[in-house]
C-alpha cells in the first residue's frame, strides 16, 4: 500500500455532527480546507433537474462525488502545510456500503493509491446538534448508519481513527491541532490559505 500523505487531513463521520463547522472554522483560521462535495453536487442536480442525488440514482451521484474528489486531491497533494478535507475518498466506499452497492474496482484502486494522513478525525453522531434541511433529509439513523460505515471503511483502508469530542468548535479545533503537533505534522497557517479550494456549498456538517 502506497504511503501516507501526512499533510493531507480528512474529516469524516454521519451528517449532522459538526464536521463541517470545523472545517470551516479552520478555513477561518487560514488553514487550506477543501469542502465537501455532496452538497454542492445535489443544488447543481436540482438547478438542471438532473437525478444524480442521494434521493434519486446514487450510483450516479457517487460517480460524480469520486470525480469531485479526485480532482480535489490532485489539487492539494503537494501542499507543504496541512490540508484538512470535508470528507475523503474512503467515505465513498462508506457510501457503497450504506446504500448496498459493491465498490467498483476503480474506486478500489484509487483509495489504496490516494492516501491521506494515517490519521481520520471522526465526529461522532451528536443528536443534541443533528438536524435536517432541504439538502440534509436523512434521519438521525441514518446518520448514524453513515458514522459506521465510514469507520468501517476507512479502518479497512488501513487509516487510524481519532474521535472528535462531543465539544464547541473551539474546542475541536484545539484538539485537533494538539493531535497534529503531536504527530509532528507543522501548522503554520498563511492566513489567507492560497492553497484553498473556494468552498462553494453551505455548511452540511
Amino acid at each position: 500500500m502506497p504511503a501516507s500523505s501526512p499533510s493531507l487531513f480528512v474529516i469524516t463521520g454521519g451528517p449532522g455532527a459538526g464536521k463541517t463547522a470545523l472545517i470551516d472554522a479552520l478555513a477561518v483560521k487560514g488553514f487550506a480546507v477543501v469542502p465537501e462535495a455532496g452538497r454542492q453536487i445535489i443544488r447543481e442536480q436540482k438547478s438542471t433537474d438532473e437525478t444524480a442525488t442521494h434521493d434519486g440514482d446514487r450510483l450516479a451521484y457517487r460517480r460524480l462525488m469520486f470525480e469531485r474528489e479526485m480532482e480535489s486531491y490532485a489539487k492539494m497533494a503537494a501542499a507543504a502545510g496541512p490540508v484538512f478535507f470535508d470528507r475523503g475518498l474512503p467515505d465513498l466506499i462508506g457510501y457503497s456500503y450504506l446504500i448496498g452497492a459493491a465498490v467498483p474496482a476503480w474506486l478500489d484502486q484509487a483509495v489504496r493509491r490516494c492516501r491521506y494522513n494515517k490519521t481520520i478525525f471522526i465526529a461522532p453522531p451528536w443528536p443534541e446538534i443533528y438536524g435536517t434541511d432541504d439538502e440534509r433529509k436523512q434521519g438521525f439513523a441514518e446518520a448514524v448508519a453513515t458514522h459506521d460505515a465510514m469507520c468501517v471503511a476507512y479502518e479497512e483502508a488501513g487509516y487510524r481513527l481519532c474521535e472528535l469530542p462531543l465539544s464547541t468548535v473551539a474546542d475541536r479545533i484545539r484538539f485537533v491541532l494538539d493531535h497534529i503537533q503531536a504527530g509532528g505534522t507543522s501548522i503554520a497557517q498563511s492566513g489567507n490559505t492560497p492553497g484553498s479550494i473556494s468552498k462553494t456549498s453551505g455548511p452540511s456538517a
